[in-house]
């Protein structure tokens, strides 16, 4: 039989398909209990199941620091509401919180800044791109 992508079985590191209604990773709930120890306030904010990506939840403190894990499905959110003890959110109602976007934008300047700085040391010590 002809293979067209070379590879003749299933690569085993792949994680395995899940069905609707599974819920979360022991390992994902481990971290996600991890994170959410000693912060005064968390809030979860669950986004829906995509053709790519399973139904998973945003995990968001009180600086707008987030996380993200996979939570299977529906019964996921049972789960978090149950293990983690948060508030938690259809995030297609009540969309992310203002924290969380102002983090982001944050964090991207930074990013940016430091970017910027490596080009200027680059620059001048000589090392012109195309030059």
């Amino acid at each position: 039989m002809f293979n067209l992508f070379g590879r003749k079985k299933p690569r085993s590191n792949l994680r395995p398909a899940r069905g609707p209604g599974e819920t979360v990773r022991p390992g994902d709930l481990a971290f996600l209990k991890e994170w959410v120890r000693g912060k005064p306030f968390v809030e979860a904010f669950v986004e829906p199941e995509t053709l790519v990506n399973e139904m998973s939840v945003v995990l968001v403190d009180a600086d707008g620091n987030f996380v993200r894990r996979r939570i299977g499905g529906p019964k996921g959110i049972d789960v978090i509401i149950k293990k983690l003890g948060v508030p938690v959110y259809d995030v297609e109602e009540t969309g992310y919180p203002q924290r969380m976007r102002e983090r982001i934008e944050y964090d991207r300047i930074l990013r940016k800044r430091e970017e910027q700085k490596a080009r200027r040391e680059k620059f001048e010590r000589g090392e012109h791109p195309g030059f």
